[in-house]
């Protein structure tokens, strides 16, 4: 009996990943769907999270995870501490230095002892990783910047065309790292409907436009989208469907926007069938985060906009494969747009092109590829 408790304890996994207003929700829904996944699994998956503005706590716990919350405190954001070293490009990110983030996350990682410890943090780095070596048997990194040191068992970038030497002088040899798009962190359903998706894109049309700026877009750039759309010429069978998270701080202006807009405009927010949506869309004109891979998955064709530093890697890859057209800044959407859709409205074959060569990104199953190596 005391075996088999000590077995069911061992196969606990810990995230550390955050959320909020200025790096957004992808950390948070990418380490989602690789715990669920593993859950599947017999996994116990718990998520450790600072208590950011716009953060996705009570969001995970509605998924069935245990989140363990650390106290925000305005103010507490550069990441400095005398005697800790260098602050990494993204230290604001976390709300503490390395150190005082470890320091409250031992306790929670000494109760729970995990097999594994996932980080998607880009303010984190191997000082805290080794903080905290004696608390859990492996360590997962999530990144795709390659621009710190690991002290980690896994390492995951999942960028297309991303190559393993960018990381290997920042990782211990003994290191596993699994890089490119095949890596993917995507939920099932992607790779379920990609056979319909791809299918219905042999015969082209442009009957709905898919605008998801990301959970937070905190900019509006969706709004900027929606009076570029508004001035084209879009078909007359033609719908907008906006995807919007929940908490994004300019969701109500979209609204009031989309009803005032010459085709049928709809805004979503929170939604649960977000493979359904993509897979009967013709078009999207999305973020160049996380959901690039959902995208690649069912061949959506895409106008990629870049809204911030860290996703210009992937708009690059994606536009060098012909996989997505790129708009460079949200600055640039009134200008750019128009001339990227003029000719998708005037020829229906650049979109059978786009898709093709997006479905040969990522096929759907870097999860239980990743999983098979966590194994």
């Amino acid at each position: 009996m005391a075996g088999a408790i000590q077995v069911m304890k061992s196969r606990q996994v810990v995230f550390r990943a955050d959320a909020s207003l200025e790096m957004g929700a992808g950390h948070i829904m990418r380490c989602l769907t690789l715990a669920n996944a593993l859950r599947a699994q017999g996994y116990e998956c718990h998520f450790v999270c600072r208590e950011h503005p716009g953060n996705l706590i009570e969001f995970i716990r509605t998924q069935g995870h245990c989140v363990h919350s650390l106290a925000y405190v305005p103010g507490n954001s550069n990441g400095y501490v005398e005697g800790e070293g260098a602050v990494l490009a993204h230290a604001a990110w976390l709300g503490a230095s390395q150190l005082q983030d470890a320091a409250a996350c031992q306790p929670i990682l000494a109760d729970i002892k995990p097999q594994w410890l996932v980080t998607d943090h880009y303010a984190l780095d191997s000082r805290w990783e080794q903080a905290l070596a004696s608390h859990y048997d492996r360590l997962m990194v999530i990144d795709d910047l390659a621009d710190r040191s690991h002290h980690c068992d896994l390492l995951l970038d999942q960028t297309f065309g991303r190559d393993a030497a960018d990381y290997e002088p920042r990782v211990p040899p003994t290191c596993k790292i699994l890089c490119g798009a095949h890596y993917a962190l995507l939920r099932p359903e992607f790779a379920e409907l990609r056979s319909y998706s791809l299918e219905r894109r042999q015969s082209p049309s442009l009957k709905r436009i898919l605008v998801s700026m990301g959970g937070v877009d905190r900019d509006n750039a969706t709004g900027l989208i929606l009076d570029v759309l508004d001035r084209q010429p879009l078909p007359d069978d033609c719908e907008i469907v906006v995807v919007s998270g929940p908490s994004a701080p300019w969701l109500n202006t979209v609204r009031e926007q989309a009803a005032q807009l010459s085709h049928p405009t709809t805004v979503q927010a929170g939604v649960s069938d977000m493979a359904r949506l993509m897979a009967e869309s013709d078009l999207a004109i999305g973020a160049a985060g996380a959901t690039s891979w959902e995208r690649c998955c069912l061949g959506l064709p895409t106008i990629m906009v870049v809204l911030a530093e860290n996703q210009r890697i992937v708009a690059q890859g994606l536009e060098a494969a012909t996989a997505a057209k790129v708009i460079s800044s949200p600055e640039l959407i009134d200008d750019v747009l128009p001339a990227l859709l003029r000719p998708i409205l005037d020829s229906k074959t650049i979109l059978v092109a786009m898709s093709q060569a997006a479905a040969q990104v990522t096929d759907g199953q870097g999860t239980q590829a990743v999983i098979r190596y966590l194994e």
